[in-house]
């Protein structure tokens, strides 16, 4: 790999975790995953989203800030790299979904001070999969406060994440369409995947369709 940190982003079931754990046993890199299993709120977020969302965004932000410090902040000599299955800037994609104007407004302040902090990744992988299929691999993996996301939460999350990588020119990002493979089961499929990887990317924003 010719990146020091990668982060691998996309929807709620898009198999981001799977992929970064793949790359980081195949690579002896540094593997970093978001604690998001430890989070009270989030069974009560996705019963009662208006209630719960703001504690929810606030904790999440607080957790992801203090892992990413400490990951980030100290070096692995025995690890080529470091990837990651998030990137802070979730929290605010989220948060500008789930949240009113006027708690919306607090909480970018707080993220705006915690962002400026935190090293941006040399490549941004974003694994683009239909609503569909999330919905699928969302069944299949069996959480069970995650069986009740509706069609248009995951359609609004999916809307934020291609507006930020739109606003982001001088960000390295990978738009990686896996609909039509399945990287977890088929080896093929997720080599096809590393070799997108491995290329030298400029830049701005590349698309690829498998």
């Amino acid at each position: 790999m010719r990146y020091n940190f990668v982060a691998i982003e996309g929807n709620i079931g898009a198999g981001k975790t799977s992929l970064a754990t793949m790359i980081a046993e195949e690579y002896n890199a540094k593997l970093i995953l978001e604690q998001f299993e430890d989070n009270a709120f989030l069974p009560k977020f996705y019963k009662d989203q208006e209630k719960y969302a703001f504690p929810l965004e606030m904790s999440f932000l607080a957790s992801r800030f203090q892992q990413l410090t400490d990951q980030l902040g100290t070096q692995d000599l025995f690890k080529s790299f470091t990837i990651s299955d998030y990137f802070i800037v979730k929290s605010l994609i989220f948060a500008q979904k789930t949240l009113p104007p006027a708690e919306l407004a607090l909480y970018v302040r707080f993220f705006n001070i915690i962002n400026h902090q935190l090293p941006k990744p040399d490549l941004f992988v974003f694994l683009y999969v239909n609503t569909p299929k999330l919905q699928q691999n969302i069944k299949l993996r069996g959480r069970s406060y995650e069986q009740e996301i509706k069609d248009d939460y995951l359609d609004k999350i999916q809307e934020g994440y291609i507006d930020f990588i739109k606003q982001q020119p001088n960000l390295t990002t990978l738009i990686l369409d896996t609909n039509q493979i399945d990287f977890v089961r088929n080896r093929t499929d997720y080599n096809k995947i590393i070799e997108v990887i491995k290329q030298e990317h400029k830049p701005g924003i590349h698309r690829i369709t498998f």
